[in-house]
């Protein structure tokens, strides 16, 4: 990578996100680059802010501070370019906020001198009514507020799959796989494995299990609940109401995003650390 225009975003609403944003933002003019503030955490700065939608048509680097969900909104930002993405940790979590604070500056060291891999996320396609949406973790079909199960009747390659009777459905990627999937009882599945997850949220048929569909299936969702409506979520960012007989297309997208790997942890080491896998009681 040859990296000489760095985009900054932040989640403003986190304690540290200013301060460790403008520290980067001084170590990285200090070095002759050139830095972008998105203009909400450019406005906690008092640093000159452009639009976020401006950043990746600006940029050679986008730097992420904040979790999981922070990045996944700099992913649409992002989506389309050849632009990678470095999250920076300021929360709890964070699978895809690889880079913890104290080693914010050495990593930055590693990237600029172009020793970080390079991973390659695909995305999913998302139509509802002729419109389509991008997701990078998953979509998320729920019931409505009443405690009645919603019938998902489902379609893999335009053949019947099965009508799963339950809270909800989540259609996932790789990458969101250690998220709301994981939580449901689904697989992880490695980034490198282009491939869609199909998870059904507490169903009411114990056998309905997590299935895992090659990346090119066209999956297609029909909603039918005697509550008039339900919902969906798009990576926890975008909420729509569905209808009673509302179709809904999933299809991997054209589009992907580039996550910079963390320098110092392999993913099976996140994976282990951030699940706590083999630690003693």
């Amino acid at each position: 990578m040859n990296i000489k225009r760095v985009g900054i975003i932040a989640n403003s609403d986190k304690e540290k996100a200013a301060e460790y944003s403008l520290r980067l933002g001084r170590w990285l003019s200090d070095r002759g680059l050139e830095v972008f503030f998105e203009e909400e955490i450019a406005k906690k700065t008092d640093m000159p802010g452009i639009p976020r939608s401006d950043l990746a048509s600006r940029v050679d680097l986008i730097v992420v501070f904040g979790g999981d969900g922070t990045l996944l909104m700099a992913a649409r930002v992002a989506m389309g370019s050849d632009v990678p993405v470095l999250g920076v940790n300021l929360g709890e979590f964070g699978f895809m906020t690889v880079i913890n604070l104290n080693e914010m500056l050495t990593a930055m060291e590693i990237v600029l001198e172009g020793g970080c891999s390079i991973s390659r996320r695909m995305m999913l396609s998302v139509s509802l009514e002729g419109v389509e949406y991008p997701a990078l973790n998953d979509v998320v079909i729920n019931r409505g507020n009443l405690s009645r199960m919603v019938n998902l009747e489902t379609f893999v390659d335009g053949k019947y799959l099965s009508t799963f009777k339950a809270d909800g459905l989540i259609i996932s990627t790789p990458t969101g796989s250690t998220a709301y999937s994981l939580s449901s009882g689904g697989p992880i599945v490695l980034p490198e494995l282009d491939s869609i997850i199909i998870n059904p949220i507490c169903p009411h048929t114990l056998t309905n299990r997590p299935i895992l569909l090659p990346p090119d299936s066209a999956i297609e969702v029909i909603v039918w609940t005697k509550e008039g409506e339900a919902s969906m979520t798009l990576d926890g960012q975008d909420l729509f109401i569905l209808k009673s007989g509302d179709r809904v297309s999933i299809n991997k997208s054209k589009k992907y995003i580039n996550l910079v790997e963390s320098p110092y942890r392999d993913y099976l080491e996140i994976l282990r650390t951030k699940l706590g896998w083999g630690e003693l009681p």
